[in-house]
């Protein structure tokens, strides 16, 4: 009975650490990197225009 809930354990500490290191990810961009996030629109937008 032990092996099971160790093994869920172990799965939802592994999920938790996931979810959190992914939500300190997209933090971290949404404060520091909005102008890298937006730079390829902005770079795509230029080519169109430069294409018409």
């Amino acid at each position: 009975m032990k092996s099971p809930v160790i093994a869920v354990a172990i799965t939802l500490t592994a999920a938790i650490l996931v979810a959190a290191s992914l939500l300190i990810v997209t933090g971290m961009r949404k404060t520091s990197g909005t102008s890298t996030l937006n730079a390829p629109a902005l770079q795509q937008r230029l080519r169109q225009a430069h294409l018409v």
